[in-house]
C-alpha cells in the first residue's frame, strides 16, 4: 500500500472495502508527521544561524526517518491484522468443535488487531519530542511545519487508540483487556498534554 500513488490510495480508502481503514490512516498521519519533523530539521541543518542546534537536528533527522519508514510499513500491517479478524468470523461453525475453534481464533485475531494499532500509537508518540525539538530550536521559517508535525502525531496516536478500543470491547480475556486499557488511557493523556506543550511554544 505504501507504494501506491496518493490518488490510488485515497480511492482504496473510499471504496466499500473495510481496509485500508482508520488504523491504516493513523499510520499514514504518523508517517507524514515524522516526514514534516524531518523536513524542518533538514531545513535547519547547515545554517549558520542554527549552528548550535546542528547535532540535535541531525538526531531528529535520523530518528524521524526510522519512524517514518516503520509507520509506512504499518499501513499494510494494520489492514492485514483486520483481515485476519474477518477471516476468523468466516470459519465454519456447524459442530461444537468448529464453534470452539472459531471462537478461539476470533479471540486471538482480535488481540492482534488491538495490539497492532497500539504499537502504531506508541510509534507515533515518539514523534512528539521530535516535533518539539524542531519547533523550539529549528528553522523559525518552518515553525508551522513543526507545529503541524505535532498535530499530526497527536492525531495518529489518538486515531490508532480508537482502533484499539473498539477491538478491546470484543475481547474476553480480562487480564489482556484491562492491561491494554490502562496503557491506552496513559498514552492518550500524555499525548493530549504533549501536543498542548508543543503548540504553546509558538506565538502564532
Amino acid at each position: 500500500m505504501k507504494d501506491l500513488t496518493l490518488t490510488s490510495f485515497a480511492e482504496q480508502v473510499a471504496s466499500d472495502s473495510p481496509v485500508p481503514g482508520g488504523g491504516s490512516m493513523a499510520a499514514v498521519c504518523g508517517a507524514f508527521s515524522a516526514a514534516l519533523a524531518e523536513m524542518v530539521a533538514n531545513l535547519t541543518k547547515g545554517k549558520k544561524k542554527y549552528i548550535e542546534a546542528e547535532p540535535e537536528m541531525k538526531e531528529v533527522c535520523s530518528k524521524a526517518m526510522v519512524l517514518r519508514k516503520k509507520l509506512l510499513d504499518d499501513i499494510e500491517r494494520d489492514s492485514f491484522s483486520y483481515n485476519k479478524v474477518m477471516e476468523a468470523y468466516k470459519l465454519p461453525k456447524e459442530t461444537e468443535d468448529e464453534k470452539e475453534k472459531r471462537k478461539n481464533v476470533i479471540q486471538e485475531s482480535l488481540k492482534i488487531a488491538a495490539s497492532v494499532p497500539f504499537e502504531i500509537a506508541k510509534t507515533a508518540f515518539e514523534i512528539l519530542p521530535l516535533a518539539e525539538s524542531v519547533v523550539a530550536r529549528g528553522n523559525a521559517n518552518a515553525v508551522t511545519d513543526g507545529l503541524i508535525a505535532g498535530m499530526l502525531a497527536r492525531t495518529a496516536v489518538l486515531a490508532a487508540l480508537y482502533n484499539v478500543k473498539i477491538n478491546l470491547d470484543s475481547i474476553k480475556d480480562e487480564n489482556f483487556r484491562n492491561d491494554l486499557w490502562r496503557k491506552v488511557k496513559e498514552i492518550e493523556t500524555k499525548t493530549i498534554e504533549y501536543e498542548k506543550k508543543i503548540l504553546g511554544l509558538s506565538q502564532l
